[in-house]
């Protein structure tokens, strides 16, 4: 059964994080996760003049992200 989607859950029942949580998670900069975020391969709902990223959304990506070498 595949993994649901941020977009198929109720917003109460989404973890957001913030670009600085999300950097520390992923332990690569703000600017990083601002790049992700605007290139569209990090999903994030803009709340003012910030963003929120679904805790699930960077699972995911970290999850795709692994690659074999050799």
């Amino acid at each position: 059964m595949p993994a649901e989607r941020p977009e198929s859950l109720r917003p109460s029942q989404v973890q957001f994080l913030t670009v600085a949580e999300v950097a520390s998670m992923m332990r690569v900069s703000k600017m990083t996760v601002y790049r992700l975020v605007h290139s569209g391969e990090l999903p994030a709902a803009r709340v003012g003049r910030s963003f929120r990223v679904p805790q699930r959304a960077v699972e995911d990506y970290l999850r795709n992200a692994y690659f074999d070498v050799g």
